[in-house]
């Protein structure tokens, strides 16, 4: 097979695999509004609370890996996936996620290239890490840096994709 084929076969196969990953999608109730502000509304609410992880990191390390995330659609993410990725799969992947309004990726894996999950080490100040991220996001009005697997997104579509990060792996943490 020569790489135009593998090329064309691996978008193909992507294409499939996104489409009924599609229907794999969780389409029950999301923890909040799919918005900015909503988002942020519910992160207040777990101020103070204690929170507990069902598998997997700890709150403060998703709420450091989601304040990442956002952090880098302003800043650059540290590495990228190739081009062909990110104007083929990475973009319908993304169309997937939007159109069901839900996002299903591992909860464990980090961000390519990102630096550990440790600093800050506590909850509430990992939390408001995460706020201030959201609020630095929402009052961005430059231009934002390609999403390392999505490519380049509008403000808007950018604001949606941290939204549905964000309840993905909100779906895993619960009042202890």
């Amino acid at each position: 097979m020569n790489r135009r084929q593998l090329v064309k076969f691996a978008a193909l196969t992507g294409v499939a695999g996104i489409g009924a990953g599609y229907w794999a999608l969780p389409a029950g109730e999301v923890p909040g509004p799919l918005s900015l502000p909503g988002a942020q509304q519910l992160l207040i609410g777990l101020r103070d609370k204690p929170l507990l992880s069902l598998k997997g990191w700890s709150p403060a390390e998703v709420f450091n890996h989601c304040a990442q995330s956002i952090e880098y659609s302003l800043g650059g993410y540290p590495t990228i996936k190739p081009a062909w990725f990110r104007h083929s799969v990475g973009p319908l992947a993304f169309g997937a996620f939007a159109a069901r309004g839900a996002m299903r990726h591992p909860l464990d894996e980090a961000i390519p290239g990102a630096a550990p999950l440790s600093a800050p080490a506590t909850q509430a100040l990992a939390l408001e890490r995460l706020l201030q991220a959201f609020a630095d996001f929402a009052s961005h009005q430059g231009e934002l840096q390609p999403h390392f697997a999505y490519g380049a997104l509008s403000h808007a579509d950018y604001a949606q994709a941290h939204v549905l990060h964000l309840y993905n792996h909100l779906s895993l943490i619960r009042l202890a």
